[in-house]
């Protein structure tokens, strides 16, 4: 089984600071970037769950509520994240980065990041007004907040 931790630590590094921000966006885009990147390069947890594919780190509070064939929808009290995984892909992979990043014009952050034979990154896009969606990963895995979920961010 393939293992994920340092992806979970980074992810749900970068799914805090956008829920916890009390400046705007643009504020807290640098910041953001110095977290994950942070975290990026720190020792992974030690994974506590897993599926028929790969060993991943949830943290207390965040609960599996379905698994498909490359995704596990999570759920942390009323929010959502999907977590996508390609299992063939290695840790160093751009196949799930590339696919994402096509699949918007542009993005409101796109920070990427190499270490160690890892690449990882972090979109940002606001959908509407005050609504933001946040995608972290690294290699052939990517977390993304349900679409709309994060609303402005403030205290």
């Amino acid at each position: 089984m393939m293992k994920f931790r340092r992806a979970f630590g980074l992810i749900f590094v970068g799914l805090f600071l956008l829920s916890a921000c009390s400046a705007s966006f643009f504020e807290q885009k640098a910041d953001m970037k110095k977290e994950v990147g942070t975290t990026f390069e720190s020792q992974p947890e030690k994974t506590n769950n897993s599926t028929k594919d790969i060993d991943y780190y949830l943290p207390t509070g965040v609960n599996v509520e379905e698994e498909t064939p490359n995704n596990v929808l999570l759920k942390d009290g009323s929010k959502t994240y999907i977590l996508f995984y390609n299992q063939h892909e290695k840790a160093d992979s751009k196949v799930v980065y590339d696919s994402t990043v096509k699949q918007q014009k542009e993005w409101d952050a796109n920070e990427t990041f190499s270490k160690d034979g890892k690449f990882g990154y972090m979109l940002v896009k606001e959908l509407k007004e005050d609504h933001y969606q946040l995608i972290i990963g690294i290699g052939g895995i990517k977390l993304t907040t349900e679409p709309g979920m994060l609303k402005k961010m403030q205290k």
